[in-house]
């Protein structure tokens, strides 16, 4: 049996002066390779169970483990954990901290202390990988929203972790950019790396998500298959919503559902409507 890429053992973690722990007993495993969608209404601690998986926030119990090997906090071992795992936060202007594009991409490289003409390549590729080539110039209070939300992903892969975790990536982006996130993180997860994606953007996670851990009150409460757990979607819509391609499934006659896979996209049920009425639904 493989040792999962990440593990959580029963870890609390409570702010200063709060009278409860954000999160407590909260268990789980993450293996290599997968996209997780991690939901949870406002509060459960989504974004703090982000900060303590990236060593940002120290725990207050319990145990963190790397492919088997527990965190210690201790400079150098934190400096190593940190490199394999890169966070992006919600607002971008939390983590661009240079005057452009360019520069911004390569402060990371900077701190990692590696040789000028590698920084150089890094940030040529991670130019190109991001479509920022003609905004490599820019700077960075001239950018749109989206486009600094790009800008602090592309800074967070040119240092190629082997875990990435966004916090509600798909906040105020519109069409066309949800659009440019989805095929941004098919090509990092092509690339190897293992996505953790903290949303209420049901649509979107409907359509992505390999894998679904929910966290409610601090724990979670369920991890499994992504097929497995929209197939009992119906325990959760109550307190999460419902993505719109499996309402309009779930409305679909039960002799066209019978011993079929849950569409996953637009497309697949454009087709099963055709396949049975010859007519396709409308599906945006």
């Amino acid at each position: 049996m493989s040792v999962p890429l990440l593990e959580f053992q029963q870890v609390e973690f409570r702010y200063p002066h709060t009278p409860a722990p954000v999160l407590q007993n909260c268990s789980f495993t993450l293996e290599a390779g997968q996209r997780v969608a991690l939901l949870g209404l406002n509060g459960s601690g989504k974004s703090t169970l982000f900060y303590l998986a990236a060593a940002l926030y120290r725990r207050d119990r319990g145990e963190i483990y790397w492919q088997g090997q527990r965190l210690v906090y201790q400079p150098d071992r934190l400096r190593q954990w940190r490199q394999r795992i890169g966070l992006a936060l919600q607002d971008p202007e939390q983590q661009l901290v240079a005057a452009t594009v360019a520069e911004d991409i390569s402060y990371g490289l900077c701190n990692l202390d590696l040789p000028r003409a590698e920084i150089e390549a890094r940030l040529h590729q991670t130019l190109l990988d991001f479509d920022l080539v003609d905004l490599a110039d820019r700077p960075l209070h001239h950018l749109s929203l989206g486009q600094k939300r790009r800008v602090a992903l592309a800074g967070v892969m040119a240092l190629a972790p082997t875990l990435l975790l966004l916090d509600e990536p798909t906040t105020y982006l519109d069409y066309q950019q949800r659009q440019q996130l989805h095929q941004t993180l098919e090509n990092i997860h092509r690339q190897g790396t293992t996505i953790v994606i903290a949303t209420h953007d049901l649509d979107f996670v409907y359509g992505w998500a390999d894998w679904i851990m929910v966290l409610v009150k601090g724990q979670i409460v369920v991890s499994d298959r992504a097929q497995r757990v929209f197939a009992q979607w119906p325990t959760l819509a109550p307190h999460l919503g419902i993505p719109v391609l499996l309402d309009l499934w779930q409305q679909c006659p039960a002799a066209w559902r019978r011993n079929q896979p849950l569409p996953r996209t637009p497309a697949a049920i454009a087709q099963i409507w055709q396949r049975n009425l010859s007519v396709p639904p409308n599906t945006g």
